[in-house]
């Protein structure tokens, strides 16, 4: 029982901060939000710094399971057509999952306030993808699958622009179908440019 109102307590924390941000919500708000009182929160955590801490360990571990990192890596595409398709599982996943889309909010509300915060939005929006990218595309140069390259160059030029219109569904959600056909639009590009022919 009190593992689920743990759970439950970081859940309408994270709803609150990527709307307000950590400063803009206070306990008394999250308390209301759960229907429980200020003591029933400070049964379960000692501080709204807690609380923040906890959501931040618990992003990382939601975010590692369900879209990967460069210590949990998807298997090497064994074509191109299966990097393609890989790439927009993970496009999909990342803009429609919703604790994916409120933590990335949360991150960019916080990444300015919170060094946490900061690193985890660094790693989050570039280098964590680029590293995983640059392993993948190492991989595939080993397969024979796109030219021999610099894979981290590579890397960077591949989830730059679509960590952009990643973005952009974030700001403007209007736009989110025309941003998903340009990143596919654009992962067949790179693989036309860089694949083996």
């Amino acid at each position: 029982m009190a593992k689920d109102t743990k759970e439950k307590i970081l859940t309408a924390a994270l709803d609150l901060f990527s709307q307000k941000g950590y400063e803009g919500t206070n306990i008394r708000e999250l308390s209301t939000s759960l229907g429980l009182v200020k003591s029933g929160i400070y049964k379960h955590f000692e501080s709204k710094e807690a609380i923040w801490d906890a959501l931040l360990d618990r992003m990382i571990a939601y975010y590692g399971e369900r879209f990967g990192s460069s210590e949990h890596l998807p298997p090497v595409p064994d074509s191109t057509e299966e990097f393609i398709a890989m790439t927009m599982r993970m496009v999909e996943l990342t803009i429609h999952d919703e604790q994916i889309v409120k933590t990335r909010k949360v991150l960019t509300l916080e990444q300015f306030r919170d060094d946490r915060a900061r690193e985890l939005a660094t790693k989050h929006f570039l280098t964590g993808l680029a590293e995983m990218f640059r392993q993948i595309f190492a991989g595939m140069m080993d397969k024979g699958l796109i030219c021999r390259d610099d894979p981290a160059m590579l890397a960077f030029a591949y989830v730059t622009p679509i960590s952009a219109l990643i973005h952009l569904c974030d700001r403007e959600p209007e736009k989110t179908e025309d941003a998903i056909g340009k990143i596919e639009a654009f992962s067949r590009h790179f693989i036309a440019t860089y694949g083996v022919k």
